[in-house]
């Protein structure tokens, strides 16, 4: 079982706070949406475009269910894995830690590019809608809950650790 889950929208620094953790707690650190994208040799964007969201979340879920299983560091969640009903299944009683963030913060961290699929037209106005979808999700299976908003990743990441007890 991993040490941490890290979940929260697009440009909350899942990966880069994740990482950083990881470093603090002499930990592996394990992003299941790079895994995807080596297991399959493409990136998200190509799969979304080609085989469509269903596919991928179909990946993705059997990453989450492995990674959950398999990797004892800490494994950040890409953002839209906590809403699948059997991925939410698979983080009950992990320790999670929600990354919140505002849409400004979000905005200069991903620049809301085309790498990002389900933020591809109106970004914006994208982002704002799945938040609102997700939040509630991401409340409830939150086992800590960390503002993001205006913080250096190294700030986050030592208050993250802070909340397992580590220094």
């Amino acid at each position: 079982m991993p040490r941490l889950v890290v979940i929260g929208p697009p440009g909350s620094g899942k990966s880069t706070v994740g990482a950083l953790v990881a470093e603090l707690l002499g930990v592996p650190f394990h992003d299941t949406d790079a895994a995807v994208e080596v297991s399959t040799g493409r990136t998200i964007s190509d799969i979304f475009v080609v085989d469509g969201e269903p596919a991928f979340r179909a990946l993705e879920r059997a990453e989450v269910a492995r990674a959950v299983v398999e990797e004892p560091g800490v494994v950040a969640l890409g953002g839209g894995a906590p809403v699948d009903p059997g991925s939410r299944q698979v983080l009950e009683g992990q320790t999670v830690v929600f990354l919140d963030v505002g849409i400004a913060d979000a905005a200069k961290r991903v620049g809301f590019d085309v790498s990002r699929p389900l933020l591809a037209v109106n970004p914006r106005s994208s982002w704002v809608r799945l938040m609102a979808e997700r939040r509630p999700v991401y409340e409830a299976l939150a086992t800590h809950r960390v503002d993001t908003a205006g913080r250096s990743a190294q700030d986050v990441a030592a208050e993250v650790a802070a909340l397992l007890g580590e220094s």
